[in-house]
């Protein structure tokens, strides 16, 4: 490549009919101050060219960084998804399984207090058929014994004034009282039953 001082240097040889020495000159020094110009023009090019070749390799690198994480950030998100799925299905089983406990526990506790249920009427029944049984023996050993029993009651109990001969109670009051109907013991005894 030609420069600056190429140019200003160039000797001509003088020919007879030549050019004008003085224009030749006077142009050539126009053509290097132009060339000057254009070295340095095309080294500040070169310059900012080398600076927006590392910018464009930092943004490549930084692009390169950028697809490398967003592709990071999805093989995570994916593998969040699915082990959250893997939880979801582990969270669902359990409550599965603990429903099922717990509905086995109150089939468990039905069955227990129905049988416990069961016990207590028979139980009651029992009681009740037993209850029964000695009120009517009482009750036999009452009527068995009712008539000596109202005779040591009405010996022990009632005034001679209030008994008549033929079992019966009147009213102690005086005659100037209306007469009052007739109790029949036996019968009160009875009704008691």
């Amino acid at each position: 490549m030609i420069t600056p001082a190429d140019i200003e240097n160039k000797e001509f040889s003088k020919a007879k009919k030549g050019y004008n020495e003085e224009e030749v000159d006077e142009f050539l020094d126009l053509v290097i101050l132009d060339m000057e110009k254009l070295i340095r023009e095309n080294r500040q090019l070169k310059e900012e060219l080398g600076k927006v070749h590392v910018q464009v390799d930092k943004h490549m690198s930084t692009e390169t960084s950028v697809y490398e994480t967003l592709e990071a950030a999805k093989s995570l998100m994916n593998d969040i998804a699915a082990s959250a799925e893997r939880r979801a299905e582990i969270l669902l089983k359990n409550a599965e399984l603990e429903a099922d406990l717990i509905t086995r526990e109150a089939k468990e506790s039905i069955s227990r207090y129905t049988e416990e249920g069961s016990r207590l009427k028979d139980r009651v029944e029992t009681l009740r058929s037993r209850y029964r049984k000695m009120l009517e023996a009482e009750l036999e050993r009452l009527d068995f014994d009712g008539s000596d029993f109202l005779a040591d009651f009405e010996k022990d109990f009632l005034p001679a004034s209030m008994t008549e001969t033929d079992g019966t109670a009147y009213a102690a009051e005086l005659e100037t009282e209306p007469a009052k109907q007739p109790v029949d013991l036996t019968k009160t005894m009875v009704n008691i039953r």
